[in-house]
């Protein structure tokens, strides 16, 4: 339990992605650069769960376990940040022989 509140902070186990109040394409361009960022300078580093973005300014961090959230700031998971391609692999069908 945290010594003390503070106010308009998100819920640590449940921080959301308000894409009704965001431009997404943008802000998932600001958390790639960012996580892109950290693997270049840590390439054998820790897996990160998601970028803590700034709304204003567009600065973010890596963070590794479930953030509390100021009230500028937009929590963006790591499975958003790598796209479909790196968290499932596609199914592809194998062509029909007639």
């Amino acid at each position: 339990m945290p010594s003390f509140e503070i106010r308009g902070a998100s819920n640590p186990g449940n921080p959301p992605v308000r894409w009704d109040q965001i431009n997404s394409g943008v802000v998932i361009k600001q958390a790639r650069r960012v996580y892109f960022h950290y693997v270049e300078q840590c390439p054998g580093g820790v897996e990160p769960i998601g970028i803590v973005l700034e709304t204003s300014g567009g600065l973010g961090r890596v963070v590794f376990e479930a953030p509390v959230l100021l009230p500028d700031e937009q929590f963006v998971p790591l499975d958003l940040i790598r796209g479909r391609s790196a968290g499932r692999p596609r199914s592809f069908r194998s062509p029909q022989r007639g």
